[in-house]
């Protein structure tokens, strides 16, 4: 119960973070949030209230809402997640509501999570339409610098280098070319001079389009 009370705080906070993106500390009035969320103005009015209390917004009566400090930051940090999960739905097999899947997945999204996103799908700025993706905070940021210089794209790595099949991101014509090779997860790749050598000791020639979309864990 707990949970989906916080879920429906946490889309308030989003809607207000939107606002803020296009007029930032300009007070919403209630009846515009209500609008925004499809509501009754008066369930906005006690959510808006419930907010100010928790220190998300400052309230005026009859003058409406503006975010605090700690407001924008947590709005900051949903909309980033809600924009992640859409960039992540587009570029996979993904043929249902974009938006609605979004706004159930950015609740499941936490900062381990945030960073192997923000690692995977390549640090992306905007989303699929056009819209910029708030940066990682400071903190996520050194963590993610971390782990990224662990990972790369097959195409990175030079000559000599060893990596280990992490993730792949392909069309299903490359996934059968790769199956053939014996191009899993977890397999080992080396790079050579006429291109690839698998864990076999075959070698083989990868096109950059593809050799983008594969993630390694670099040996």
């Amino acid at each position: 119960m707990f949970g989906h009370f916080r879920e429906f705080e946490d889309e308030y906070i989003e809607t207000l973070y939107e606002f803020h993106e296009n007029e930032p500390d300009q007070y919403v009035r209630n009846g515009d949030l209500a609008k925004k969320l499809g509501i009754k103005p008066a369930s906005a009015t006690e959510m808006v209230q419930r907010l100010a209390n928790k220190g998300f917004l400052e309230y005026v009566p009859y003058k409406g809402a503006k975010m605090t400090p700690s407001g924008i930051e947590y709005g900051k940090k949903m909309k980033r997640r809600h924009r992640l999960a859409e960039v992540l739905l587009d570029i996979i097999p993904f043929d249902g509501n974009a938006h609605e899947t979004a706004c159930r997945l950015e609740h499941a999204i936490d900062d381990d999570l945030d960073v192997a996103l923000e690692i995977m799908l390549g640090s992306p700025r905007l989303d699929p339409s056009g819209r910029d993706i708030p940066e990682l905070s400071d903190e996520l940021k050194t963590k993610a610098s971390a782990i990224e210089n662990k990972y790369c794209s097959l195409n990175e790595m030079k000559e000599g280098d060893i990596g280990e099949i992490a993730i792949l991101f392909c069309s299903e014509a490359t996934k059968i070319f790769l199956d053939q090779n014996n191009m899993n997860l977890g397999s080992l790749i080396e790079v050579v001079s006429s291109g690839y050598k698998l864990e076999s000791g075959v070698e083989v020639g990868i096109n950059p389009e593809i050799s983008k979309g594969i993630l390694v864990l670099r040996h």
